[in-house]
């Protein structure tokens, strides 16, 4: 873990993105609530999947593995990783919010932005390519959890949404989503790397 958090603090991208993040995010603070949620919660997803996929995008993963063999630890780590960059993010973005005295509304994005970065991490050790993940969960949400489900069924971004507005049962559904990815990417975690 100590590695991972290293590595997302010393990579420069990495580092940038998390800046202009965290700017935007108090900006949007300060101008609009709603604007901010939303932002914090892209920011905690996009950041996470970065962590994890980037050993797969620079094609270091092999060596990772080869490093430590024990894949799920690694994972862990990764997963662990994100959490603490992405709610990190999310409480200094959000430094506006509270100063708003919108202290519940903050308190109700900062419990559910280790649930989305847990998420996104797991997805990460997935489907391994930033772009294909971002572009299928664009249409994903847009399409599956917009159009057909209203954002009413209790889908993982739609729970998202609900327990970013303080609702408990959706952050229980989101909850179960992220414990659902990470059981599929522990699965995923163990198959061969030939290809990158």
């Amino acid at each position: 873990m100590s590695s991972e958090l290293y590595r997302a603090a010393t990579i420069r991208s990495s580092r940038v993105s998390i800046v202009v993040f965290g700017v935007l995010g108090m900006l949007f603070g300060a101008l609009n609530i709603d604007a901010w949620a939303l932002l914090a919660g892209m920011g905690a997803f996009g950041l996470a999947v970065m962590i994890v996929a980037q050993h797969h995008q620079h094609r270091t993963a092999v060596l990772l593995y080869l490093a430590r063999p024990r894949r799920a630890l690694v994972l862990l780590g990764q997963v662990v990783t994100s959490v603490i960059v992405a709610t990190g993010f999310a409480a200094i973005s959000g430094v506006t919010v509270v100063a708003r005295g919108e202290a519940s509304r903050y308190q109700a994005i900062l419990t559910v932005v280790p649930i989305i970065a847990g998420f996104a991490a797991a997805n990460a050790a997935i489907v391994r390519r930033p772009t294909w993940l971002f572009l299928g969960y664009a249409g994903w949400f847009v399409f599956v959890e917009g159009l057909i489900g209203r954002f009413e069924v209790p889908l993982p971004f739609s729970s998202f949404l609900g327990a970013g507005a303080g609702d408990h049962r959706s952050l229980l559904v989101a909850a179960a989503w992220t414990v659902l990815a990470g059981v599929a990417a522990v699965i995923a975690v163990r198959r061969d790397l030939p290809s990158h």
